[in-house]
């Protein structure tokens, strides 16, 4: 048991991705979510018999590798012809922001709820996003430090285009160092050791890394990893990308027609329209594109091409190599779902379902005694510079403040004052204008004399610095920045599982439908 405490968040997004996890966009948006366990459990049964998933599994076998906890959930699955929850992310840099664990731990929540209440054995399968070629936010990760927070980089980038699974890796021992001074000292040091271990190989890969810190945390869990990159997942995925390919127009017809629904509910598309390209990138030596729509029948029949999906073309793919009950994604990704739901119409396969993952902010003791200190809340923290500017003008003399405070005073009279003769002699504009000069040159006054205060203040500012690190880093939510390392080190790994439990009230929302944005 660890004294962190856990805010369960709304997940925000866009209004098209807010819509949508409100369940009141347009039917053919979206896979309708069952709003019972009686509807889950036949939608589990449905999905169950739509197979036979036995093959799946044997092709995949190599690609999720599972061992411990997490192959005995499986295996369960497998043997009693059990369904799977998804959920997952690309790479970042030593495992990347929190969400890429609240994830995790909120589908671990939810598949475990859809078990309880169907009876129906349930595994979550995290979809490790190796075959991503986005170096430039695999390459990061945020840390909290004393007085604020810093970026890690790794600087090793490789041409543009590149999967994850075969970027190398490179030598991480600097930023290996930042991770662990950022740690403090920590009471539990597996998760830093398990780190060391992924990134410790410059010979290896960032996507292998990444697989490897993601097995060796979360299969003790009960949730295995799926190597995305991995030749299983591309013999299992091939026959669907190839009929991607060979409906290439008519895939992208429904996404013109699609986005222009989207336009005309007066909101944005998550993904926008390029004409001329399919949705399958080939892999052409260690540089994966976009195949193009002329190209498409050529690759489609080239057996030897190696094919993965873009975004779009994901959720398909996963619900046609797994028996897939729903994918919990972030509100970027749900927002995908208003459009893939067209793709699979035009490739004349089910509509994916997509939910919106649990949210979460963490504050730990050190970070609790902070807010206390100043009594403010997480959220005060959300807005720019505020609590910096209430610190330093609680830090004011009285006799200053006071001072200023007659000031405003005396400014705000003028007008009233002087209206009675002003305005006889026409001059009821100039004296507003003066009054607003006055206002003016006191509001530089007081910034100026905050500023002083601020620099006369460093220790009360470093400390709201500490809680700017720790909860809104960068002036990004918690959750969407920080490394969760330092924190699972400082409280140990049992943190995770505290996070499945808070995540469990999500997860009966999603279960009775009664989850709403």
């Amino acid at each position: 048991m660890t004294d962190v405490r856990i805010i369960t968040e709304p997940l925000g997004g866009s209004p098209l991705s807010r819509l949508l996890q409100s369940g009141r966009a347009p039917s053919q948006w979206t896979a309708a979510a069952p709003g019972s366990a009686s509807g889950w459990k036949d939608r589990a049964l449905e999905i169950r018999a739509s197979r036979d998933w036995g093959v799946c599994w044997n092709t995949l076998s190599s690609a999720i590798a599972a061992t411990g906890a997490a192959a005995e959930r499986l295996d369960r699955v497998r043997r009693e012809g059990g369904v799977v929850v998804t959920t997952g992310q690309q790479p970042g840099l030593f495992g990347g922001p929190i969400y890429t664990w609240s994830k995790a731990m909120g589908a671990l929540a939810f598949a475990d709820a859809l078990e309880r209440s169907t009876g129906i054995a349930t595994a979550v399968i995290y979809w490790a996003a190796t075959d991503d070629a986005d170096f430039a936010e695999a390459a990061y990760t945020v840390l909290a430090v004393p007085g604020g927070a810093e970026k890690v980089r790794s600087a090793n980038a490789p041409e543009a285009g590149t999967p994850m699974s075969l970027a190398p890796l490179g030598d991480m021992s600097a930023q290996l160092e930042r991770l662990r001074s950022s740690a403090g000292s920590a009471a539990d040091a597996s998760a830093l050791r398990a780190v060391e271990r992924a990134y410790g190989n410059a010979k290896s890969t960032v996507g292998t890394a990444y697989v490897q810190l993601m097995r060796e945390l979360l299969e003790p869990l009960g949730i295995p990893v799926l190597d995305a990159s991995h030749a299983a997942v591309r013999s299992a995925s091939d026959d669907t990308l190839r009929a991607a390919l060979r409906a290439s127009a008519d895939v992208e017809t429904a996404l013109k027609t699609r986005a222009r629904e989207i336009r005309e509910a007066y909101l944005d598309p998550q993904v926008v329209d390029v004409d001329g390209l399919s949705l399958v990138f080939a892999r052409e030596g260690s540089i994966k594109r976009r195949i193009t729509g002329a190209e498409a029948e050529q690759f489609a029949n080239d057996a030897k091409a190696w094919l993965t999906p873009n975004v779009l073309l994901r959720p398909i793919v996963e619900q046609a190599i797994l028996p897939t009950v729903a994918y919990l994604g972030g509100p970027g990704e749900l927002a995908y779902f208003a459009q893939s739901s067209a793709v699979a119409e035009a490739l004349g396969v089910p509509r994916p379902l997509g939910l919106p993952r649990w949210s979460c902010t963490m504050v730990e003791p050190h970070v609790e005694k902070l807010l206390c200190a100043f009594d403010v809340t997480p959220d005060a923290l959300s807005r720019p510079h505020e609590l910096e500017g209430d610190v330093a003008r609680s830090a004011m003399s009285e006799g200053t403040a006071a001072t200023i405070a007659r000031l405003r005073s005396a400014i705000a009279e003028v007008p009233g004052a002087l209206a009675p003769e002003a305005d006889a002699l026409g001059l009821g504009a100039a004296v507003q204008g003066a009054m607003q000069s006055l206002q003016h040159r006191l509001d530089r006054l007081e910034r100026r004399v905050t500023a002083g205060i601020k620099r006369r203040e460093t220790a009360l500012l470093n400390d709201v610095g500490t809680l700017r690190g720790a909860l809104y880093p960068f002036g990004i939510r918690q959750e969407r920045a920080l490394n969760i390392i330092p924190m699972l080190s400082r409280n140990g790994g049992v943190l995770l599982r505290e996070m499945c439990t808070a995540a469990g009230a999500h997860a009966d929302q999603l279960i009775d439908g009664s989850s709403s944005s």
